[in-house]
């Protein structure tokens, strides 16, 4: 074979590899039906956090979102007011340490496994 031949047959092996990972790569509507059937099937098997009607309402409400390309649009700082909002229904003594640890807490759980703890430490002045 020539260099040449060789070449060419090099460049079309390229070309074809570069063409089927872009026609198999995932468009956000895919992902969002892929991430339906999941949370579809949480749903069925009851290893959701919601009774069942719940759960398929909202499984079929985010894919609606998804597909209006509405999903997540909401973005970092609706979250944070989100979490602001939690303490202002609060006594005012309590409302500067709930503040506190929504914005400077460390965070652990899930709602899965029955919900967030929100915590930080402070030093305590000795009276």
């Amino acid at each position: 074979m020539s260099e040449i031949h060789l070449l060419s047959m090099k460049i079309g092996a390229t070309a074809l590899l570069l063409l089927a990972g872009a026609a198999s790569a995932a468009t956000p509507l895919s992902e969002a039906q892929a991430r339906y059937k999941q949370e579809r099937a949480a749903c069925m098997n009851g290893t959701s956090n919601q009774d069942r009607a719940t759960c398929l309402k909202e499984a079929g409400a985010a894919l609606g979102e998804a597909k209006r390309g509405a999903l997540g649009a909401s973005g970092d700082n609706s979250l944070a007011n989100n979490r602001m909002m939690r303490c202002e229904g609060l006594p005012a003594q309590d409302r500067e340490d709930c503040v506190m640890r929504m914005k400077h807490g460390t965070t652990s759980g899930s709602a899965q496994q029955g919900g967030v703890l929100r915590e930080i430490e402070r030093p305590v002045p000795k009276r």
